[in-house]
């Protein structure tokens, strides 16, 4: 057992690693680390290299730079604490989303800019703030670890981690482990932390409807012969109720915690325009987190402008369907694809093809580790304790951590709120939060060194 430190002692070690933890931060966040562009994979590989020379730099014992199946670059290293005390993973991502048209930002989206206290630029937030917030609490107690830490800095999870798997199972007794903190997930509201318990898993699928061989003339054929988007409408249609709720039969739903989602930060943050009529039933966190959802996200049609008097022979829809916890993809693919081939009208042929997939995670927060977590959230925020939140988007990783290592206790946090914008234009971090994060999770290593045997 190390000699705890009380929190105000770690609170000023917390401020004096900050300054020139923000400019690693930011020259992390200058590296074009997008993952999703081939054209970038040399930025992917520097981004792992400066992510390898900062845990160097603290003195880890072994830092190596791995890949599998042709994935892209991650980073693993380790320290070691005390002889018998916990061995903590600490992940994040170093990889980041595309910043798209660059006017839509109000700064350079890769050169770090502060503004009314927050930090602007790609990655800012999600998730090379994550690193900084590991590297933050690591510096706080430098080579007096209270516990043994791997770090575990991924390269590729912004496209889907396909090649996790495999790491994992390749570096398993290196990434063995008592408590995982995975940083890439978010806080209730700025001043409220959170500790994420659930999230929705995700089916992608495109439907294609066809008719017709070829195109026709619709005032010669119109009136006798479908077409094809009126019948993909009506598959479309079919695939919610008159309340919104999803209408596609043996989907899991279940209930969410009892939190409270005022309808003015609720409309504000969602960006819904003032006359729109919210979808579904149940409480709101229920259908944002624990209820099936699913979005028409793309279609292939004629355009409007410039279409013939012709019957459509053939029209495509890309179906986003994000399942409840205790779903599972493969009974949500098969309850999917029957409900179209049922709902499909006139005798048009389908084409059901799956996009991909990813298992929803459901974790089971109780234990000491999560008690010393919510300890420290709620000293690190000054006596607000950590909310058990659901995410209604997919980290499907989650759940192959759990797979991997079923008996370490999986936690999931993060540094981003509310108006972070993660994926989006003026991406940005609350600079205040970030500065709690980093103090949580010291106080976070400080209490799992101190847990008893």
């Amino acid at each position: 057992m190390t000699n705890r430190l009380t929190t105000d002692e770690l609170r000023t070690k917390v401020d004096g690693v900050l300054p020139r933890l923000r400019k690693d931060l930011e020259d992390l966040v200058r590296i074009e680390s997008v993952s999703a562009d081939p054209a970038r994979a040399a930025e992917v590989q520097r981004s792992a290299e400066a992510v390898a020379d900062l845990f160097r730099a603290e003195g880890f014992q072994t830092v190596d730079i791995v890949s599998a199946e042709g994935g892209a670059p991650a980073v693993i290293a380790h320290k070691a604490g005390p002889e018998g005390a916990p061995t903590v993973l600490l992940y994040a991502h170093h990889d980041v989303q595309p910043e798209n048209d660059h006017a839509d930002w109000d700064s350079p989206p890769f050169e770090p800019t502060e503004r009314d206290g927050r930090l602007y630029a790609r990655g800012a937030a999600d998730d090379k703030a994550g690193i900084a917030a590991h590297l933050g609490a690591l510096r706080v107690f430098g080579d007096d670890l209270p516990v043994s830490v791997t770090m575990f800095i991924e390269g590729e999870e912004e496209v889907g981690s396909d090649s996790l798997p495999a790491l994992l199972r390749e570096h398993q007794e290196q990434l063995r482990s008592d408590v995982i903190v995975i940083a890439d997930s978010g806080n209730w509201d700025i001043g409220e932390p959170a500790l994420t318990t659930s999230l929705r898993g995700l089916v992608r699928a495109d439907i294609e409807v066809r008719t017709l061989t070829h195109a026709v003339h619709s005032g010669m054929w119109g009136g006798l012969v479908p077409d094809a988007l009126i019948a993909l409408s009506r598959v479309i249609a079919s695939l919610h109720d008159d309340a919104g709720d999803v209408a596609v039969a043996g989907l899991h739903s279940g209930p969410a915690a009892d939190v409270d989602y005022p309808e003015e930060r609720l409309r504000a943050e969602s960006g819904a325009i003032p006359g729109v009529q919210w979808i579904g039933s149940g409480s709101v966190v229920e259908r944002l987190w624990t209820k099936p959802a699913l979005s028409i996200t793309g279609l292939d049609a004629p355009k409007v402008e410039g279409a013939s008097n012709t019957l459509v022979p053939a029209a495509r829809a890309k179906i986003s369907l994000r399942i409840a916890p205790g779903d599972t993809t493969e009974n949500a693919v098969a309850r999917l694809r029957e409900h179209v081939e049922a709902n499909l009208p006139w005798g048009a042929e389908l084409t059901f093809t799956v996009v991909d997939t990813g298992e929803a995670t459901q974790i089971d927060a109780t234990g000491p580790a999560y008690d010393a977590a919510r300890e420290a959230f709620t000293e690190a925020w000054d006596g607000t304790a950590p909310v058990d939140m659901g995410v209604g988007g997919s980290i499907p990783f989650i759940a192959e951590f759990l797979e991997a290592f079923p008996q370490a206790s999986v936690l999931v946090t993060g540094v981003e709120d509310p108006d972070t914008r993660a994926h989006g234009a003026n991406e940005g971090l609350h600079l205040a939060e970030f500065e709690r994060v980093v103090l949580a999770e010291t106080l976070l290593l400080d209490r799992l060194g101190n847990l008893e045997a």
